[in-house]
């Protein structure tokens, strides 16, 4: 225990004298794309934590971490709560694919990828979903055909978030027509910074564009960008769909899990917009509400604190599925709490509406997709009914 106290003492001190005020409360994230300018702290923010191996804290120090053990990763989070600091690095390359070459990629991978993922070189975005394969993921249809030591990738990802920032993507495609659908995909790494790859951004009903839609026209990549091993994607692809599940769920101890917790201010927002009886909201169903909210809210903090603390892999299973779900419900209840207590007003676009009016308006529009992201809800439901509890077919 007196080395644990040791270390927190000795990471109080050093954020509390590296960590720049402009990368405290919110504000912009570092995820690594090269076509989005960094503000000056946050820069900086990065390069100090990444020199530091605290960008991805529990990764092997070869490989640009820390090596830190769970209860130093924890006390490190800790710390980072405490003085309102935000993650100096987040994004695909740190919670989803840096964690699935670290666990499954070979020696030459790790070395060739993870170093400059640690550092924040380079976006990735994720190429699974196609217009015909969606929950059905294995019935994709984009092909890798090998030549010699080359693959030439063909066919059309949808939902490719972030893509047109991005300067790599991780692509689940059939290298072997001829096997059963679940045995002949590979998963492999594409350079976007080459002309067989085209991105279209998706316009959304809150007016922004972060999905994409990504056509590959004979892209190029090599058998050294195949992870896992050629016609092994589908088990690969499943590992990297659990850290992406656990990002989600906050509970991804194997990339960057982010340091700042926001307190709800949900209850100060709601006062202004409904009547008060004695200093209290007046509305007995939306006092109920809001305390129903507050309380599921502590909850599912718990219980992501103790999914982290229980996990025996580097990142969690099965049980990541149900974190994931129990958040997006949340965060979408109080959406509509929201907009209940607003009436008219939390349904504004255009001029006569306040900044954070129309904030909450693109918020419920956007966390809609939270239960399609990821995995829909019903994936989840069904992965937890087989997996968690084991219940039958």
């Amino acid at each position: 225990m007196g080395e644990l106290a040791d270390f927190r003492d000795e990471a109080r001190a050093w954020l509390e004298k590296h960590c720049p005020s402009g990368a405290k409360g919110p504000g912009q994230l570092a995820w690594g794309s090269r076509s989005i300018a960094l503000e000056a702290d946050v820069q900086l923010w990065l390069e100090r934590m990444a020199e530091r191996g605290w960008t991805v804290p529990t990764w092997p120090k070869a490989y640009g971490g820390a090596a830190l053990s769970r209860d130093q990763y924890r006390v490190l989070i800790e710390e980072l709560k405490r003085i309102n600091a935000r993650t100096p690095l987040t994004g695909r390359g740190v919670n989803y694919i840096g964690p699935t070459i670290l666990e499954l990629g070979s020696d030459e991978q790790k070395r060739r990828w993870l170093p400059g993922i640690a550092r924040g070189e380079g976006g990735w975005a994720m190429g699974y979903s196609e217009p015909g394969a969606g929950s059905d993921l294995a019935s994709l249809s984009t092909r890798a055909e090998r030549q010699g030591d080359q693959f030439f990738i063909n066919g059309r990802k949808m939902w490719t978030s972030d893509a047109a920032h991005c300067d790599y993507i991780f692509v689940l495609a059939r290298t072997s027509p001829a096997k059963p659908k679940h045995q002949g995909i590979s998963l492999i790494l594409v350079d976007m910074h080459q002309p067989g790859v085209r991105v279209s951004p998706i316009r959304l009903l809150s007016g922004a564009s972060p999905f994409c839609e990504t056509n590959f026209e004979d892209a190029l990549a090599t058998i050294e960008d195949v992870i896992g091993g050629v016609d092994n994607g589908w088990t690969v692809g499943k590992r990297l769909l659990q850290f992406e599940r656990s990002t989600h769920a906050g509970i991804n101890i194997s990339g960057s899990q982010g340091g700042r917790t926001e307190v709800s201010r949900m209850p100060q927002f709601i006062r202004r917009y409904v009547p008060l009886d004695d200093d209290r909201i007046a509305d007995a169903n939306l006092r109920r509400g809001l305390i129903e909210y507050e309380m599921n809210g502590f909850a599912q903090r718990l219980t992501q604190q103790r999914a982290i603390e229980e996990a025996k892999a580097r990142a969690p299973g099965f049980t990541s599925s149900a974190v994931k779900l129990t958040g997006a419900l949340h965060i979408q209840s109080g959406d509509e709490l929201l907009l209940q207590a607003m009436g008219t007003r939390g349904l504004g676009a255009g001029d006569g509406f306040a900044h954070e009016e129309l904030a909450a308006t693109r918020d419920w529009l956007r966390n809609k997709s939270l239960t399609i992201a990821g995995g829909t809800k019903e994936i989840q439901l069904n992965i937890i009914a087989k997996r968690v509890l084991g219940l039958p077919d």
